[in-house]
């Protein structure tokens, strides 16, 4: 049978069904970990038998937001520990690409753990133009931004780390490694392949080396630089790069000693970079992942 459309992600939790179900239907607890929304405030109902109401807003930075509504029924199902929850929403805010629509929450218990996923699909405005954005930018950023807050909810219930702590983490492993990438490529582009400069000449003759060699170390860089980028989670790179900022300073102190005297000079800039990667390795001991999700529904759901 074909896909359904929409959006489907689902992750495994080696949680009890109590404390998923808490952490997902609180709307206080709900609203830290899952990036699609900033604050989420239940309306008041007049019996439980009632759809449980909602406002939601997103924030979009420069002191916007998106507003909507919406109204969900949770409903544990079976004794087995197996559980649904259903939800429509729709944004009447002439901001929100989202016109309407709905979804639900699944919680199915198994023997590996408990198996959470969710299904939800909607309708755009702005018609043509708005189809054409949702299917190239703003369903994939909805889907990997559903992902990733899955693996948050999936730390803060195994592990009790935080949802803000994970996004901290994130921003310093994100910042650490963005930098470190930046440095190998202006000095492999910069240096080494546009201007050839006299100094990166001076250090390889030093060295023994012959300067024809400077291109070919400056395509090695940027492809380092390449590297640590589509590599993003590979931590061990990380490592490398600080073995390779020791060997650096090591090489410089016995072959040009001379230019640790410069005011820019190769032991600031190679201590700066061990410490950033020392620190982008801690900071990325213990990151959400989008793709710790699956994104298609099992054969016998489809």
């Amino acid at each position: 049978m074909p896909v359904r459309p929409g959006l489907y992600v689902e992750i495994l939790f080696q949680a009890d069904l109590d404390s998923v179900w808490r952490l997902t239907q609180v709307p206080d607890l709900h609203q830290r970990w899952d990036l699609r929304f900033t604050t989420i405030r239940y309306l008041p109902r007049a019996s439980p038998d009632e759809p449980q109401r909602f406002l939601y807003e997103t924030r979009i930075g420069f002191g916007l937001a998106i507003r909507g509504t919406g109204e969900s029924v949770g409903q544990r199902t079976s004794a087995a520990g197996d559980a649904t929850s259903s939800l429509s929403f729709a944004s009447a805010d002439p901001k929100s690409l989202i016109r309407e629509g709905s979804g639900y929450w699944r919680y199915v218990s198994t023997s590996a753990g408990l198996r959470f996923f969710t299904w939800y699909d909607y309708r755009v405005r702005f018609g043509v133009l708005g189809r054409l954005i949702d299917r190239a930018l703003f369903r994939p950023l909805m889907g990997w931004a559903t992902a990733w807050s899955f693996d948050r909810l999936r730390l803060w219930a195994e592990t009790g780390q935080t949802p803000e702590v994970s996004l901290t983490f994130s921003l310093i492993h994100a910042l650490c490694r963005g930098a470190i990438a930046a440095v190998w490529l202006w000095h492999g582009l910069v240096p080494k392949l546009l201007f050839r400069n006299l100094d990166e000449q001076r250090m390889l003759e030093q060295a023994g080396l012959s300067v024809a060699a400077l291109p070919w170390i400056g395509a090695a860089e940027i492809a380092f630089g390449v590297l640590l980028l589509v590599t993003w989670r590979v931590r061990s790179l990380l490592l490398l790069n600080a073995a390779l900022m020791l060997a650096a300073t090591v090489a410089v102190a016995v072959n040009s000693p001379t230019y640790f005297q410069a005011a820019f000079n190769p032991f600031s800039l190679n201590l700066a970079v061990l410490a950033l990667s020392l620190s982008g390795w801690l900071a990325s001991g213990s990151l959400p992942s989008a793709k710790r999700c699956r994104r298609s529904p099992p054969q016998e759901q489809m």
